[in-house]
């Protein structure tokens, strides 16, 4: 092979890997899409389902998936618009699979989805649909899940309005206590620096009373001075 030949194979050759590098570009790029639109159709209440996991995985594992998920999705990674929106859902849904006490409400649910099902369709533990579920059968239960989790949120959502409810009774009949508590200061404070006045006052009036007895001049009830009465004997 001449040096022509060479120097236009290997132009040839890098023309092919720079094509198949961007048929790989393109290729993640398509599956960042994939996945973004993935997590935002997902029913968000179901951390399971927005992380594409099962119930009874370990935590070993919620991390593996969140992680490989999160660098794939990163907002960083891609200019999809969506990026931050699915990313935000995919953390707080790892949250909620690592925290034991929001994963036992999540997996009780999960299984009250199950027993109602099995319920409604007259069924048992020991029925075939139910010990090996069908597509079928998991679509329902993937269904029921999401009505006891609408169900569920409602609840909470009820109760921590009528607790915010109490809470501001509550704070108000404080504020009210505290205000009157200020009242009575202040009316004591006032009191108190009216106090020499209300004395200085009360002798005034006492002693010009007792002058007026000396020189008989004390008025009767119908404001008629009353004679000096004079001693017999």
């Amino acid at each position: 092979m001449g040096i022509d030949e060479e120097i236009k194979a290997e132009v040839e050759s890098k023309d092919e890997l720079e094509a198949l590098d961007a048929l790989a570009k393109e290729e993640k790029d398509f599956n960042k899409d994939a996945e973004i639109d993935r997590i935002l159709k997902a029913f968000k209440l179901d951390a399971y389902a927005v992380l594409n996991l099962q119930p009874g995985i370990s935590e070993s594992q919620i991390k593996v998936q969140y992680r490989t998920l999160s660098l794939l999705i990163h907002p960083d990674k891609t200019p999809n618009p969506a990026a931050p929106d699915a990313f935000d859902r995919l953390k707080k849904a790892s949250s909620t699979l690592l925290e034991p006490a929001s994963r036992a409400q999540l997996d009780e649910c999960i299984a009250d989805a199950r027993t109602l099902l099995i319920r409604e369709r007259k069924l048992t533990i020991d029925s075939p649909e139910v010990k090996e579920p069908n597509e079928e059968f998991k679509a329902a239960w993937r269904k029921k899940t999401v009505e006891v989790l609408v169900d569920a949120e409602h609840r909470r959502r009820k109760q921590m309005k009528a607790q915010m409810q109490e809470e501001g009774r509550e704070q108000r009949k404080q504020d009210e206590e505290v205000e009157a508590r200020k009242r009575k200061r202040e009316h004591e404070a006032k009191w108190e620096e009216t106090r020499e006045t209300r004395i200085g006052s009360w002798r005034e009036f006492t002693q010009g009373g007792a002058k007026k007895a000396v020189n008989g001049d004390v008025k009767d009830g119908v404001g008629k001075k009353k004679k000096k009465l004079k001693v017999l004997g």
